[in-house]
């Protein structure tokens, strides 16, 4: 899917250096330039890349208890966090660095906002791990702007992409936003939300560090962080489904998909990221038994359900008609293409909802024509 709508403004405005960006200079700003740095100097090569479409979701829904656990940490307790759990994961996949020729190798997804930062930024980390920190600190700004950035091209409005900015930004750590880099990309997004009430059609110039004109400068270029390869996940998946099977043999239970057990010990894949569990469903590396990648294909169609009941009831909240089609191009712009070949998600059906929200809106701007209506919300066109 490639942002024709975009031009070349993004690259240009970015082949300057860059300061700055969402989160810290080592982590995303430098690399970013760097990237945009490569792309240009290959840009009549690259020109058919085609990435945008390949940035993978990676939301993690918290409960308020569990947010304020994590507020409630002091940084010493999350940076001994952090190193614990990247030495699980690297132990767990059998490897002594989370890169492999400059690319990540290692899902870093289990590691929250804090700790990731944590390993971005402090010199307890071995330079590879701070890398891939970096690294996959951008790719979670590009998944959390992936989908609004697919509305934003058929809409031509990029207010939702900069609102999920906002959001992402202020999602992120107290110590990443005590940062002068957060502070400098945060108030970049508030700027080009003010520019924005005036003209939503215009890409706004909010300078240097706004991160979404970044993103969509890497974008256009063709350059992004690149995923764990699916056969790497595969392999962790195959690793932790061993070890909850040791888990349960070791205490004293036998091991069981059944989540009504009353004597085994119930394996709840259900806590799997969805490229994990594609991974499995899609019998990557053909080292899954039948069973396995049953679950994880129920797995994953509990996922996707709910992500569709989510878009639906956004929708029903909304006087927008074009709302529910807009949410399906979201969710599957946010997707891997492993996870929507894994869930059933085919092109048809990105194109079923992208002439949805044509005909829906053309028949809006018929209706607002013929009543005279001046908005193009349901609402107005009832006369409320």
């Amino acid at each position: 899917m490639r942002l024709a709508w975009l031009g070349t403004e993004p690259q240009e405005r970015f082949m300057t250096s860059v300061t700055s960006a969402y989160a810290t200079t080592t982590s995303y700003a430098s690399r970013a330039t760097a990237l945009l740095a490569s792309a240009t100097a290959t840009t009549n090569t690259d020109a058919t890349s085609d990435t945008a479409g390949e940035q993978a979701a990676a939301t993690v829904t918290l409960s308020s208890e569990a947010q304020a656990a994590m507020a409630e940490r002091d940084f010493a307790t999350v940076l001994a966090e952090a190193h614990a759990k990247l030495a699980a994961l690297l132990a767990d996949a059998g490897r002594t660095s989370p890169l492999e020729g400059e690319k990540l190798a290692l899902d870093l997804s289990s590691l929250d906002a804090r700790e990731l930062y944590a390993m971005a930024s402090q010199d307890s980390f071995s330079a590879d791990e701070r890398e891939a920190a970096g690294l996959e600190m951008q790719r979670r700004l590009a998944a959390a702007l992936a989908g609004p950035a697919a509305i934003a091209e058929v809409t031509g409005s990029y207010t939702g992409l900069y609102k999920a900015a906002a959001d992402y930004l202020d999602s992120l750590g107290p110590e990443e936003k005590a940062g002068e880099d957060w502070i400098a990309g945060r108030a970049a997004v508030t700027a080009a939300q003010k520019q924005l009430q005036s003209d939503p059609r215009k890409l706004p110039d909010a300078g240097q560090d706004d991160p979404v004109a970044l993103y969509l400068a890497l974008v256009e270029a063709g350059k992004s962080v690149e995923e764990v390869s699916i056969a790497d996940v595969a392999t962790s998946a195959r690793k932790a489904l061993d070890r909850l099977y040791a888990d349960a043999v070791q205490s004293g239970k036998a091991p069981t998909f059944n989540k009504a057990t009353t004597v085994g010990a119930y394996i709840d894949i259900s806590g799997f990221s969805s490229r994990t569990l594609s991974a499995i469903a899609l019998n990557t590396g053909e080292q899954f038994t039948a069973e396995e990648v049953t679950q994880a294909e129920r797995a994953l169609r509990s996922k996707s359900g709910a992500a569709l009941l989510a878009g639906f009831q956004n929708a029903s909240r909304s006087s927008d008609p074009t709302a529910f089609s807009q949410n399906i191009m979201a969710i599957f712009a946010s997707m891997s293409a492993e996870e929507r070949q894994a869930a059933g998600w085919s092109d048809k059906f990105y194109e079923a909802a992208m002439q949805s929200y044509v005909s829906t809106s053309k028949l809006m701007s018929m209706f607002g024509e013929t009543t005279g209506g001046s908005g193009n919300s349901l609402a107005s066109l009832l006369g409320r």
